[in-house]
């Protein structure tokens, strides 16, 4: 196969939605799970996690790489961060392991570049979140090497946005949708700024 397709790559469905570059512990206990880690750490390979959502499993998710082991249990349960790596998409499923795995593409980024006005716009806004949220604001260096991905994945957005993230193939795109995100979760912590101040003054307006 070529460089951008791989078989009988290990898959994770999961309620969750991971971007590259993004770090998440992960608690294993079911056989199967255990089988594809031990695969897995054998041979210094990814593995996918792909959301598997109500409606059923999506097929674009995100390639990982088992970053430490933290905790291993005498029953073979085991704790782990992994670090997501590349996105990738299930061509198809493939049933023949002791573990869920599939036929599947990585992506890569269709041209042009985003535009740098576009990368200051979001690293502004990001800053301003920051800042915002926990009274730190990031330095023009720790910005400069934050991509859409790398922003995103440091703010508890909910799935559906994240899984809007991974199937966006230009950093323009995804650029455009975080500074979206990051302007609206902006206006969440206003409104709870105002409703706090509200239930402070007891109904009333306070004056100096």
């Amino acid at each position: 196969m070529s460089d951008r397709l791989a078989d009988h790559f290990p898959l994770f469905p999961l309620q969750l939605v991971v971007l590259p570059g993004e770090l998440v512990p992960l608690h294993i206990f079911e056989e199967r799970f255990k089988a594809l880690v031990a695969e897995c750490l054998a041979h210094d390979s990814e593995f996918g996690i792909v959301w598997m959502a109500d409606d059923g499993l999506h097929d674009i998710g995100c390639a990982c790489r088992i970053e430490r082991i933290l905790e291993r249990f005498e029953d073979g349960r085991i704790n782990l961060l992994a670090r997501g790596t590349r996105p990738l998409r299930i061509i198809e499923r493939q049933r023949d392991l002791a573990y869920p795995a599939g036929v599947v593409e990585f992506l890569t980024d269709d041209p042009p570049p985003a535009p740098r006005a576009l990368i200051d716009g979001a690293h502004a806004v990001y800053a301003e979140l920051v800042h915002k949220a926990t009274d730190r604001t990031p330095s023009p260096e720790d910005l400069e090497g934050m991509d859409a991905y790398r922003m995103a994945a440091t703010v508890d957005f909910g799935l559906e946005a994240k899984q809007g993230l991974l199937g966006l193939r230009t950093e323009g795109a995804r650029l455009e949708l975080v500074t979206r995100l990051f302007r609206a979760a902006l206006t969440r912590l206003d409104f709870v700024d105002r409703a706090q101040a509200r239930a402070k003054s007891n109904g009333k307006v306070r004056f100096g």
